[in-house]
């Protein structure tokens, strides 16, 4: 029988494993697999080295977790399997930086002092910190400054001239103090762009402590899920008290999801975008219990195109047109007769500036007489290399190419194309204007990257959503450092602006992010007064997973001491017996909820879920109230028996 249990292991693993082995025999032999394998309690040095016997590279050893983050040969994998000290393996699944998009909406007019983009009042920062809108931050106000925020993501511009002053320090790997990409520094001024004279305005004014991560190099390439765990670890060493990832991947991990869990139980949150793909799938770790997931929604109060849309979502915040910092300047215009038009750079093609009569090429889908001159060219029927090229080939100096509908937009020649002339894109206004207008006349295109430097720009994703949540909770917490993570969570999906269908649903979660109603609620301002709530009920049940491993759900039901069902509450517990670890999940509209064990093997004991806390903005937890309807229970803690 264990045999076969075995066997079905490999079954399941090689079926998972299949997208990264080579198609040949030969090259699949040698060809390696990133995995996580899980061994038994204290036998970390036992399977640590019998990986290094088979030619493992060992990356990670998480003792916490009782895993190994390892790349070993394909042809190894059976061994692994049945290896008796090894609990379970899974793949070292990737996880990649959430998309960013250039804004789609027209970009804000940069103010000559210092603008407050638009997501900074709709989540009500400055209400906590500038209520009477002097410009200073009030006397006595909650700023983040005793909380400690960890960013994981590709580094930070610690030079920019709106993030002077902020206290921020990092690690893992070296060079957390840069950031080519620009995503961690977009992310940060989101964060704690400071109350000045310049730029833009955080939701923490300047004041919350920063931890960086930096896992994504310059040129975004993703990691895997054991890289995110050490990269949260290292949050966690630092004292972080919230994480704010930018970052997700299709494919779950359950030792991933155990680090997440791990961490909750520890006190810290973790907060995540939910994802860009515009569709109901899950990202992860957005979409684990333990982490808060994001959407975006726009200005007017409208969830994003692209935003998923999936039941794990729990909060919305702004990610449309968020105006942030970024680690350099992207100038480009055209300039004809004193005018000067605002463009886009055109991904991939050269830099520099040029200048030349201006001529129409129309669709520039062949190469004209324009040696010397700025070609205008249409948007359609060919592609932008094409065009692009079409104008380098004929001696173009650089092509301008303008939209075929209103507004600007982003284009680029593809990956792996380039051009040796600059080109850059206008508006179909613009455009249009300069054909009928201007032809023949002498223009110049402009068109320079400054790196390292100070910039600004508007961005679109759920990347730029999720530091507004991560923000309001470094905010709101300063305000009672003792709150737990349960109380900082519960304190804003109970008092976010409810959106899209009434109460929580798949586009908005609970609604917008509050930081003042969030405050108030956690504080006592919005609060129940003496009100408690208690569980009123748990219930258990076994499933099998395979013929190896056995999982147990127990539902929680929670109840005011009206008898009415609280919803937002977040239920924490311990698993002990033949699963241990923490365990935790946030009630419905019907006061229920549930928490899932992980993998329990068929030869272990039953398996216990104790209720430790639960927490509710406005009510306490009356632990004395706690009932066994069912006499299944003692109140507190249920026993599950195995299937």
């Amino acid at each position: 029988m264990k045999r076969l249990a075995m066997l079905l292991n490999v079954v399941l693993v090689l079926a998972l494993l299949v997208a990264l082995v080579p198609a040949s025999g030969a090259s699949a032999s040698a060809e390696k697999v990133r995995l996580l394998v899980q061994f038994a309690p204290g036998k970390a040095a036992t399977v640590q080295d019998a990986l290094v016997r088979i030619k493992g590279e060992v990356h990670y050893r998480f003792d916490d977790l009782n895993t190994i983050a390892v790349s070993v040969p394909q042809a190894a994998l059976n061994g692994i399997l049945n290896n008796p000290n090894v609990v379970m393996v899974e793949e070292d699944v990737a996880r990649y930086f959430v998309d960013i998009m250039p804004s789609s909406v027209e970009a804000p007019v940069m103010a000559a002092g210092q603008t407050v983009p638009y997501g900074i009042d709709m989540v009500q920062a400055r209400d906590v910190w500038d209520a009477n809108r002097d410009g200073q931050i009030d006397a006595g106000a909650p700023t983040g400054s005793n909380r400690k925020l960890c960013i994981i993501d590709s580094g930070l511009y610690t030079g920019h001239e709106d993030l002077s002053g902020v206290n921020v320090t990092g690690g893992y790997p070296s060079g957390w103090n840069q950031d080519g990409l620009g995503h961690g520094t977009h992310v940060a001024g989101t964060i704690a762009a400071v109350n000045n004279a310049l730029g833009v305005v955080g939701v923490t004014p300047g004041t919350v402590n920063l931890y960086i991560v930096r896992v994504f190099g310059d040129t975004g390439d993703w990691i895997y899920a054991s890289t995110l765990i050490d990269a949260a670890n290292r949050c966690a060493s630092a004292g972080a008290n919230i994480i704010s990832m930018s970052l997700g991947g299709a494919k779950s991990s359950s030792t991933e999801r155990r680090g997440f869990d791990t961490l909750y139980s520890k006190g810290i949150l973790s907060i995540a975008a939910a994802g860009n793909d515009g569709n109901t799938a899950y990202s992860y770790p957005a979409s684990y219990t333990s982490v808060m997931s994001v959407a975006a929604i726009d200005s007017n109060k409208v969830v994003a195109d692209f935003s998923q849309q999936n039941n794990q979502v729990e909060i919305a915040a702004p990610g449309v047109g968020v105006l942030s910092t970024l680690p350099f300047v992207d100038a480009n215009s055209l300039t004809v007769s004193g005018v000067t038009y605002v463009a886009n750079h055109v991904e991939f093609a050269g830099r520099g500036t040029a200048s030349g009569a201006l001529v129409n090429g129309g669709l520039c889908d062949s190469a004209g007489a324009w040696s010397g001159k700025v070609v205008l060219c249409e948007r359609g029927v060919v592609s932008f290399y094409d065009k692009v090229i079409n104008v380098q080939n004929g001696g173009g100096a650089a092509a301008v190419l303008y939209n075929n509908e209103p507004g600007n937009f982003f284009g680029t020649l593809g990956e792996g194309y380039s051009s040796n002339i600059p080109a850059i894109s206008l508006s179909q206004e613009d455009g249009q204007f300069l054909v009928a207008n201007r032809l023949g006349q002498t223009a110049t295109v402009d068109s320079r990257l400054t790196i390292p430097a100070s910039g600004y720009e508007a961005w679109d994703g759920t990347s730029m959503a999720t530091p507004h949540v991560s923000a309001v909770a470094a905010l709101i917490w300063s305000a009672v450092p003792t709150a737990t993570n349960a109380d900082i969570r519960s304190a804003m999906t109970s008092t976010a602006l409810d959106l899209g269908a009434a109460g929580r649903d798949n586009a908005y979660g609970y609604g917008l992010v509050q930081a003042k109603a969030a405050l108030d609620a956690l504080t006592g301002g919005g609060g129940g007064g003496g009100d408690s709530v208690h569980v009123a009920d748990l219930d258990g049940s076994a499933s099998w997973i395979n013929t190896t491993y056995w999982k147990a759900t127990v539902t929680v039901t929670v109840r005011d001491q009206d008898g009415a069902a609280v919803a937002n509450a977040v239920v924490n517990g311990t698993w002990s017996g033949g699963f241990s670890g923490a365990g935790t999940c946030t009630t419905n509209a019907s006061g229920q909820c549930q928490v899932v064990s992980g993998q329990i093997r068929k030869n272990k004991a039953n398996t216990i879920f104790t209720v430790t806390a639960v927490t509710a903005a406005g009510f306490t937890y009356d632990a004395g109230a706690n009932s066994d309807p069912d006499g299944d229970s003692s109140g507190t803690a249920i026993t599950v028996l195995k299937p």
